[in-house]
Order: C-alpha cells, then structure tokens, then sequence
C-alpha cells in the first residue's frame, strides 16, 4: 500500500517547484544578451577604472572591440564563442587570480551575463565605450581616500589615554587593573606558585636557560623581603638576557645569514646586526632609540658603528642573489617587505595591504603607502666599513687597483668562453616549454613585460660551467685560457685582507650601469658604484632624493602623483616633519623622519604593540593575541585600560625595556599558579583570557636545544661573533642545491646558544624546525605551537640529543658518585630545579635497575616538564 502521509502527498510539488528553480536562470542565460544594455554598464562602472582612458594596467584596454580583443601584457583577452578559454570571463568569474574587478566582484548573474555574450560570440554594438568621468577625475578618485575623525575612534587609533589605577588594594598596578576585570566576572586568582617553580620560571623567561642546583637553592634560601625582586634584577644583568631577548627581536625583524630564494647566498656579516640587537637589550637602549638606529642609524646626530650595524634591520629581507640591476622591479618587492615590517612590526598594522588599492578593512589609503614608501625610496644597500675612513679609504683604493688589473683579463676569459656558451646554453634552453624559447629568443628591446621575466629568469638560472666549456674548448683556446686565469690567480694575491664591514644601507642614487670595463659614475653626480650595482652619494651639495610615484593598482607601469614622505594618516596627530636632513647632507632625513614619528609619544601604536610584545612572552598571550594586527581584523584588547596604562608607564620611564620587565613580574599575576584546580573559574574563562592562573608555555625551537645543553653541562657560553653550523645529517643536507653550511665536528664549538646557529632560509636547522621554527622570510610576532610526533621522535632519537644525555649522565656520575638516591635527586634538580616525590623516585630507582644512567637522563629531557615554562 503507498504511503499517504501529508509529507509524501506533497513532494511531487515541492520537487516541480525546484526544478523550476534551478531551471529558471539557465532558460534565462540562454536569451539573448545585449551588449550596450547587460555589458557596457559594466565595463562602465566597473572596468573602464583600470582599463580606460586614463590607464591601462596590464597595457590591457577595454574602449573598443579591438583593443579587448587583443589583450594586453599577457595576451588575447577574448576568444569569441569560447568563454572557458577567454581570460577576461575567467578573470570575471574568479577562476583565475587576482579575481577582477580588484574592488569588488561582480554578481553571479552579471558574469553569467558575460559568459552567454562571449558565448554569441562577443559582438559588440558601437566602436567605443564611453566613460563616466574625465580621466583626470578618475585618477583622483583611484588616489584620494579621506580620513574622517568617524575613521578615528577605532580604539588603535586613539592616543592611549592615562587610565586612574583601580583602588582594591592592590599594590602593583598591573595586578589592581587584573583584579577589577576578574571580579567583574566572577572570576578569582590564583594562589602563588612554590618558590622551586618560581626560580625556574624567572630563569627561562629572562634567560632562556634553566637555573643550577645551587642558584635554585639561592633563592629558596633568601628569606629577605626583596629576594624576588633581588633575583629579577640579577637575571636581567645577565648577559643571557640579551641572547633570550634579543631572539623575540630578530623574529620580527626576519633575520637570517642567507638570501633565500633559489641561490640562498650566504650573507657573511649578517651576524654583526645580530650581535648588536643582543647588546641593545642588555645595555637597555630605550625602544625609541633602537627604532631610530635600525630605520635611520646613518642619519643621526650621533653617527656610532652600532648605529650603521643597525641599519641591517632595513637589510633583512629575503633577496633574489643576483643583482637589482637585472631585475628593477624587485626593489619595489624589497620596499614592500620593508613598509610590511615596519608596519606589522612596529605599529601593529598591515600597511602592506594598500600597496594596489585602500586597505580593505582598516584605514589606511593606498596613498599612505606610497607616502611610507617615499620615505625608504632612497635606500641602497651597502657595507659601512667600521674602520677610521682613512683606512676605509685605503682599503678601497687598494681593491680597486686589483680590479682594474682583473678587468681586462676577465673580459679576455669571458670573450674566449662566449662563442663556446653560445654553443652550449641553446641545448640546454631546448628542454623548456615553447613560450620561454620564444621569450629568450626574443631580441632584448622587442621583449615584453612578461618575456622579460621568463627571459631573466631563465638566463639568470641556467649556467654552463667552467668545466662544460673546457670539454669542448679548442686546445689553443684552452691553453690561453689558463695561461690568463694563472695570471689573475697572481693578481688575486695583491688583494689586501677584508676590513671589518656592517651590512646596512644609506640613502643613494640607486641607477644602474652595467658591471665590466666601463663602469663610471653617472655624470655630475659624483656617485660611486658599490657592489650589487647601488650607488652612494659623494659629490658636494647635499643629497637629492630620487622620486617615487604612486602607482595605480600597484603596476609598475601606471604611474600616478609624484609622492612626497609621509606616515598613515589616521595614526598620525599633528604636523610632524617628514624630512629631517643630517647635517652631513649625504641623505635625505626622510628615514629619521620616519624613525622620529615611529618613536614619538604622539603615536598612539608604537607603545601599544610592544608593550603588548612583552605582555605576550610573558604570560603567553598578548593583552591583544593578534601581535601583529591592531586592526579591525585583529583581536581587541581583553584590558583595554591596562594596555593603555602600560604603554603610558612605559614611555614615562623613557622607553626602557628592563623596567616594564620588572613591573610584570613583579606583579602577583606573574607569581600564580599554573596548576591550580579549575572550578568555575574553568567555566566562565576556558582560555584564560583574563589570566586567573599562569599559562603553562612550551619553550621555543632554541630554548630546548639550549636547556639541554645547559643541564648536561656542555653548553658553550661564548658571545657574539660569526654564526656557528651544528651537525646534520648528511641525507638532509644533501637536499641543499646553494649557498653553504660548513661541515663542522659535533663538540664545544658549535654547543654555543642556538640564537648563534647559522639561519639558512634554504634549509632551517632541523631540531628548530620540528619545533615551530618560523616563517624566516617575513616578519614574525607570535610563533605558532604544535604538539606533533615528530617533536618525540626527535628528542628520542637525535644524535645531539642523545650525545647529550650521556654527557647529563657524565656529569651527575662526576658530582653525586655511584650512589643511585644523589644521582636521582641531582638529575631531577639539573633538570626541573626540584627533587623527586616519592612515586617519581621509586620508579626511577626500578628503571635504573635495568637501564643505565644515560637513559633516565635521556628520559628526564623528554618530559613535559622539562619542555614546559610553568
């Protein structure tokens, strides 16, 4: 019997119905589309911005049928009766990126709409499409946005206001502010954690290694009323806290010793820029003037070598290893790379984000990029020799009278090898697609845009080596090949030994002229070419700051307003100066502008965001968790009065670092607990955001390699200094194509602190990276935490782990003897600064009946609490 139930009686109805539905845009898609009624309103209001008469990025213009038809940069735009293959459907309709229009997609129906017209074959009806506004009105439009006081009141962009403390009794302010927002929901502290756990928290936080047997003992033992404070102060007197710290900097100022990219040149005076972030935080450089020297350190009044190594924080981005000569448009990448540090770094903010059009959600114009970006234009990158300039200038003098006597020989060997290459390089280009033959077979001045690019990259990539040619090499073209080369060996021998350099930048005529004889300043400009193919300003008068353009969408080729130096507009309060030239005249003071507003109190985001830094390592979780976005896309403040009296508190006491440490943990916030029972404070608060207890923190990819080495005794406590290469396995660095990392003996030299271990973009170090190693290309304020196997299998059966249990081992068998309770109790205090309870110690003493002591210190390393800050 068929089911009559009220539902079933109703479903051959509600099934006409959808398929009636779904039915109707598909009868609609196939009537007729008219151009001039379903298209051109929106080429008009949508298309003609960027591909009309006042620009054409991509060299693409949709004015008339022949032009559309045509394409632009990167070909025909419309294949008439074939949508899937037309690019300005597939553009339209989101199946290729970027996804167009740039400032919001069409309707579904519209790119159908565009669908059935290429599908008719893409008639269109009249020669012209006319335009809604002059193209002057246009342009102004695609580079004006105003910044409304309304824009303003986001929280960021307020000036932090000086909130009154809370009167609960509280003695530290921090706690005072804690504890008005725990009982306003109910929420209690927790108590303070024993004086064992305390010691090693300060020890891992303020050093990064973990406290002796003897210092743990110390500060159990000091009953006087400061011992705490005594402690924190003694810790931050540490050299090592300059290492511990110092690391946090170097993530957000993405530093590394090599390029990255496909070459990863090594950058072997990299490290000095490390060296000297380590010394700033231990000498407690106050944070507005470690700003000033790393954005401007040439353009100050009081020009130091630290200063010029700063500038390496500019010099940091990842860099393609050839020169900028070959490829221009990377130099905007590099700016880009900049104003993204700077921006998420230092102000919290993606500024990044309107480098091709007004930020999408906070803002922020495009024009404010371009006026950030002026102010770096004129960067070029350089080597500041930290010698006397006299000798500087001997040095110099030196070296190129050995080059002037290698360049003719040079060119005699490159001339001998070229008609050998040009046998060569063609066999090895056949193995490329058609498209980049084409491209490199193209001659030079008729390439476009995007043959240049495949051109150059391939060109750039596939060599012939030396000893490819001499296989093929005539044997009379050979012998004066090496009659030549022993020549320049001899000359080679004259070259004086390197002076001390610091790789920085200044500002500089950064045109190009190719490398070889030849090579001559530009005219009247008395400029010198460096290495790298920059320029630096030497001639009289002062320097003169090549110009910069807005650039409309981000192309390269549509240029707008010439920019003149400036900062985001909607952080900025009054009329700072965007130019404040040296009295030395040899750059332009727009970099030290830009430093001044960066550090003035007039900012309302540079204290914030590193106040909030500190808040973050210190208790794991920013008062905003998004470190790097201030923005309406990040976090709000969960103490939105705390953070502001924070960052007042801390330009009050002039920017000093060291003191905002002690105003934290001194505090009885950092004191709790970490272990404390839950109860309702679990219910009402599950992530702890208003910090009833303390965050138990997994210790970063260096803090582990360096707790190990310190609790098995081998840790090498040298400062400073080139970077040193730990072992790895040679399957792992058989995957390295270029660059280097020097084979070196496991042992005291490379057992130094992992802050010191050679940052390779290429190929991160592989105990680092199984341990949330960051990006080390960009910027990077909070690195991410994992729990994943690999992290076990590493500490259980990496060689240097291993090697250094057993010298763990060593070293309790070297200070307790045979007697198995002293090894027990000593292991357990080298490693989490306290003894064992009973259960711990009875199965420690039944393991170490079957197992030998390397293995109950090999176990002690893998535990939680061993990786754990608690």
């Amino acid at each position: 019997m068929r089911d009559q139930t009220p539902s079933s009686r109703n479903t051959a109805p509600n099934v006409l119905v959808a398929l009636l539905f779904l039915l109707a845009p598909m009868q609609a898609a196939e009537k007729p589309v008219s151009f001039a009624k379903d298209i051109q309103p929106i080429l008009e209001n949508s298309c003609l911005k960027c591909h009309g008469a006042a620009i054409q990025l991509s060299k693409f213009d949709l004015r008339t049928r022949e032009s559309a038809m045509k394409g632009g940069e990167k070909g025909p735009a419309i294949v008439p009766g074939k949508p899937e293959e037309s690019k300005l459907y597939r553009l339209v309709a989101g199946l290729e990126k970027p996804a167009m229009p740039m400032d919001g997609k069409l309707t579904p129906a519209q790119v159908a709409a565009f669908k059935q017209w290429i599908t008719d074959g893409a008639k269109w009806e009249g020669s012209v499409v006319a335009e809604s506004k002059d193209a002057a009105s246009q342009l102004a439009a695609l580079e004006e946005l105003k910044i409304t006081d309304e824009m303003r009141k986001y929280w960021a962009f307020q000036k932090p206001a000086r909130p009154s403390v809370p009167a609960n009794g509280e003695r530290n302010p921090v706690d005072a502010f804690l504890l008005k927002a725990l009982t306003e929901r109910g929420l209690k502290p927790s108590p303070q954690a024993d004086r064992r756990t305390l010691v090693r928290r300060a020890y891992l936080d303020l050093t990064g290694l973990p406290p002796t047997p003897a210092e743990v003992l110390e500060f159990v033992n000091d009953k006087s009323l400061r011992s705490w404070e005594n402690l924190i102060d003694r810790l931050l007197a540490s050299p090592s806290y300059g290492e511990r710290w110092g690391r946090h900097w170097l993530d957000v100022a993405r530093y590394a010793d090599s390029n990255g990219y496909e070459h990863d040149f090594n950058r072997p005076n990299a490290w000095r820029y490390r060296d000297y972030v380590i010394r700033s935080f231990n000498k407690d450089t106050p944070y507005n003037v470690f700003l000033q020297e790393q954005i401007a350190g040439d353009e100050m009044d009081w020009v130091t070598e630290d200063s010029l190594i700063a500038t390496g924080f500019l010099r940091s981005y990842a860099k393609v290893g050839f020169r900028e000569a070959d490829n221009p448009q990377y130099r905007f990448e590099y700016l880009d790379d900049m104003i993204a540090t700077v921006g998420r770094g230092v102000i919290g903010l993606t500024v990044q984000c309107a480098r091709c059009h007004n930020h999408k959600f906070d803002p922020i114009a495009q024009k404010d990029y371009y006026k950030m970006q002026a102010a770096l234009y004129g960067y070029v990158e350089v080597d500041h020799p930290l010698t006397s300039p006299e000798e500087a200038a001997a040095y110099s003098n030196a070296v190129e009278e050995v080059e002037a006597k290698l360049r003719p020989l040079k060119a005699d060997v490159k001339e001998i090898e070229q008609q050998y290459r040009a046998i060569l390089l063609p066999e090895k280009y056949k193995k490329f697609p058609a498209n980049i033959l084409e491209a490199i077979n193209t001659p030079e001045e008729k390439r476009t845009p995007g043959q240049v690019l495949l051109a150059n990259q391939i060109i750039r990539t596939v060599n012939v080596t030396p000893a490819e040619i001499e296989r093929i090499m005539k044997p009379e073209d050979l012998v004066r090949k090496k009659r030549i080369n022993a020549e320049i060996a001899a000359i080679e021998k004259m070259r004086p030994a390197p002076i001390p350099v610091a790789m920085g930048v200044t500002d500089g005529d950064f045109r190009f002229t190719p490398d070889g004889p030849g090579d001559e300043p530009a005219p009247g400009k008395g400029i010198k070419r460096q290495t790298g193919g920059s320029f630096l300003f030497k001639g009289p008068g002062r320097y003169e700051p090549q110009p910069n353009y807005f650039l409309y969408r981000g192309d390269l080729e549509s240029r707008g307003s010439k920019m003149q130096p400036g900062f985001v507009t909607v952080a900025t309060y009054g009329n700072p100066p965007v130019e404040l030239p040296p009295s030395h005249g040899r750059t332009s003071g727009r970099r030290r502008a830009l430093a001044e507003w960066l550090g003035s109190p007039e900012n309302p985001l540079t204290a914030r965001v590193f106040v909030n830094r500190i808040w973050h390592h210190h208790f794991g979780r920013g008062i905003v968790s998004t470190l790097d976005n201030f923005g309406k896309m990040g976090e709000l403040p969960t103490h939105p009065e705390l953070l502001d009296w924070l960052a007042t508190e801390f330009m009050n006491r002039g920017w000093s670092v060291k003191q905002i440490h002690r105003l934290l943990m001194t505090s009885n916030a950092y004191k709790q607990s970490s272990q404390t029972a839950a109860g309702e404070n679990l219910a009402k608060d599950p992530d702890n955001k208003y910090l009833w207890r303390f965050r138990i923190q997994r210790l970063e990819a260096e803090i582990v390699r360096d707790a190990v080495l310190a609790v098995s005794g081998g840790l090498n406590r040298t400062m400073g200094g080139p970077a040193v290469f730990p072992k790895i396995q040679s399957e792992v660095l058989a995957s390295m194509k270029l660059g280097i990392w020097e084979v070196e003996q496991d042992g005291p030299k490379v057992w130094r602190r992992s802050v010191y271990v050679y940052r390779k973009r290429g190929l991160p170090f592989p105990m680092f990276e199984v341990f949330d190693l960051p990006d080390q290309n960009v910027s990077c304020g909070r690195r991410n935490v994992s729990t994943v196997p690999t992290q076990a299998l590493t500490l259980l059966n990496n060689e240097f782990v291993l090697r250094q249990a057993k010298l763990f081992a060593d070293r309790v068998v070297e200070a307790a003897g045979t007697d198995r309770a002293k090894q027990i109790d000593l292991a357990y205090e080298l490693a989490l600064a306290r003894g064992p309870n009973a259960e711990e110690r009875a199965l420690a003493e039944s393991f170490l009946s079957k197992q030998p002591l390397a293995d109950f210190t090999h176990v002690l390393v893998n535990l939680n609490e061993f990786l754990y800050m608690r």
